[in-house]
């Protein structure tokens, strides 16, 4: 693979430059989102809401992948970083009315804290080009 094969997105929050990466990265057939939080620049959205942070949060990881020319259709994965398992419904409920009709894999997990306190939800995208162009 060449690095011409190779996109990045960046969503302009204060980690990805902090931290050095991208918000998604498209490497042939596959695009990855990184862990997609409910913050848009320093304001959180949802604050205490675990099921608006899901909301905002998977808009945003949507929003990465469709600079890229794909929609949820292409989702084959998502990966739910929650800070309680008592958020397990509310956010599988956020997670329905985006993905009901695509049914990508998920992965459910409880952890033990994030980079902000505030924060509730994270989650991550891998979706699939197919025969789309780079």
């Amino acid at each position: 693979m060449t690095s011409d094969a190779v996109r990045r997105v960046q969503s302009g929050t204060p980690w990805e430059e902090t931290f050095g990466f991208a918000r998604a990265v498209a490497a042939g057939d596959r695009v990855l989102v990184a862990g997609t939080t409910a913050f848009k620049g320093d304001v959180l959205y949802g604050e205490g809401d675990p099921y608006e942070q899901a909301k905002v949060s998977f808009t945003s990881a949507l929003d990465a992948i469709a600079e890229l020319g794909l929609g949820p259709e292409s989702v084959v994965r998502t990966r739910i970083h929650l800070s309680h398992q008592r958020d397990v419904d509310e956010v599988g409920r956020a997670h329905k009315e985006f993905f009901d009709a695509v049914r990508p894999v998920a992965t459910v997990l409880v952890v033990d804290g994030f980079v902000d306190p505030r924060i509730l939800v994270s989650v991550e995208l891998e979706a699939y080009r197919g025969a789309v162009d780079s």
